[in-house]
């Protein structure tokens, strides 16, 4: 009996150690995340730091300390996750993407996106695939099946959506932002969970006793279309992201005004914070020991083979940026419409870092449960690091330079476009192209509008100018059938204490 409770005691003490050693990793990893916040404030104005790299030094840095005061047995507070990553982080920042983007800009050049989204991202995974079935097996890497470099080539052929989010701004460059953020979530599903909780909140009207289940049935609606998405094997990045688009036009107006300012605050705050989270994890794991040890027998063969996947990631990019650009010029009628070369130099550069869902891929792919035992399948993990960390800080370095030596207009050009702080940056903008006869370019003067586009009627207009004429239709069907049903600007009805309300009695 004694010999069982002294067992027990020990078991409670180990527990009680372990508990202690995760509180103090979090109470450090939440002082960093401080710390990132503070220093990215600090170099706000600077011209080539931006809060990623920032996330991603701290991390690197605090590995160092870790791996020296550990005596090199390990280097991060936490163990790289890809389910925590997939889960908990990305959500957050897709769907504030899809919140606050720009949706005239993505909509009107949707099919440019879905181009660059999927055929692009075929021909790169084609060109990564073929290269390092050619380049690997010449190596003396050890032994990866056909599938391994199908992989490879999946991995690293698609646009990483969360570092396009921190080196473009959509405020400056709407339509780089728009074709290089939309390459990078494009793929299937729906958005069905944002409509049903536009008409929830329409037809309930939670504000009219509590603001707080407006804001917790908008965030809740969003995370379960993302799980639903995973649930049937569906694409829960671009699920999501639409999810975000349709609440910002139908539920974002069925809100009283102090829920709209919550969520578009608290959206912007989650997606923030999970960034600056990804990148100071990704940096902190950068120098797992584990790893390292087993491709530090071959250093000069892992260095070669983050070249070549560099390499080929720059090639197979090239491969659809400027081909496609051409072909899409080629069918653009207006000037206005068409890629410049200089657009798409910065298109195929912007395109080129790979950051967390790289690794998280990798991960998956390489690791069991994290860990792997396996050379090639360390050399894969350390190589993705590498090229991760190299993309991430020198293509990241040079982006926004590198738009102003090639567009050093568009400062110019977006302070046209205005912005309300009471609204999301995208309710500005109508769903799709222009919209001339909508209500909202109508009651909102911040809206541009392009007076020269000729209504359609036809046939031949459709043929002719295929976006405003979409648009057109869209803006017809939306008007009598979506937003009487599902709410939006200027379908909202007439609830005491609702949105419509104040300009109600203001009218009175």
């Amino acid at each position: 009996m004694a010999i069982e409770l002294s067992s027990i005691l020990s078991r409670l003490q180990t527990l009680s150690t372990s508990d202690h050693a995760s509180v103090v990793s979090m109470n450090l990893f939440v002082a960093l995340l401080c710390a990132c916040i503070v220093i990215g404030h600090l170099l706000e104005e600077n011209r080539w730091v931006n809060e990623s790299i920032t996330a991603l030094s701290i991390g690197v840095c605090t590995g160092v300390v870790i791996l020296l005061s550990s005596g090199g047995k390990s280097s991060h507070l936490l163990v790289f996750s890809e389910d925590l990553f997939f889960i908990y982080l990305l959500p957050p920042i897709i769907f504030n993407a899809g919140f606050q983007v720009k949706k005239k800009q993505f909509f009107v050049n949707f099919i440019t996106i879905v181009l660059f989204g999927a055929v692009g991202t075929l021909i790169s995974c084609t060109i990564i695939s073929l290269g390092v079935t050619q380049f690997f097996k010449k190596m003396d890497i050890g032994s990866l099946d056909i599938g391994d470099y199908l992989a490879i080539g999946a991995i690293f052929a698609a646009t990483d959506s969360v570092c396009t989010l921190q080196v473009l701004n959509q405020d400056e460059t709407p339509l780089l932002y728009s074709l290089v953020f939309g390459e990078g979530v494009v793929n299937d599903a729906t958005s069905v969970t944002g409509l049903v909780s536009a008409y929830i909140i329409k037809k309930l009207y939670f504000g009219r006793h509590s603001t707080d289940r407006e804001v917790a049935l908008m965030i809740l609606m969003a995370y379960l279309s993302y799980m639903l998405a995973e649930l049937f094997y569906l694409s829960g990045i671009l699920t999501v992201f639409f999810c975000g688009i349709v609440m910002s036009h139908y539920t974002w107006h069925n809100v009283t005004e102090s829920s709209r300012i919550t969520t578009k605050h608290s959206f912007a705050t989650l997606s923030f914070v999970a960034e600056i989270f990804i990148f100071l994890y990704v940096g902190m794991d950068a120098l797992d020991i584990e790893k390292w040890r087993f491709a530090s027998n071959s250093p000069g063969t892992s260095i070669a083979v983050s070249s070549i996947l560099l390499v080929l990631i720059m090639a197979g990019r090239a491969a659809f940026v400027f081909p496609l650009s051409l072909l899409i010029n080629l069918v653009k009628k207006s000037p206005n419409e068409k890629i410049s070369f200089r657009q798409q130099v910065i298109i195929w550069w912007a395109g080129l870092m790979r950051g967390a869902v790289s690794m998280a891929l990798a991960y998956n792919q390489f690791t069991r449960a994290g860990h792997t035992q396996l050379r090639p399948n360390a050399i894969m993990i350390t190589s993705t690091i590498t090229v991760v960390l190299f993309s991430t800080v020198v293509f990241g370095l040079m982006t926004k330079p590198l738009i102003r030596f090639l567009l050093p207009h568009t400062k110019h050009t977006s302070s046209m476009i205005l912005s309300d702080s009471s609204t999301p940056k995208s309710v500005n903008a109508p769903l799709l192209g222009e919209g001339q006869d909508s209500e909202a370019d109508l009651g909102d003067t911040n809206v541009l509008v392009d007076i020269n586009v000729p209504r359609p009627g036809s046939i031949r207009a459709l043929l002719a100018t295929p976006t405003h004429t979409v648009h057109r239709y869209w803006r017809k069907f939306d008007d009598a059938f979506m937003r009487p049903v599902f709410g939006g600007r200027g379908f909202v009805p007439y609830v005491p204490g609702s949105p419509t309300e104040r300009s109600f009695l203001q009218v009175q």
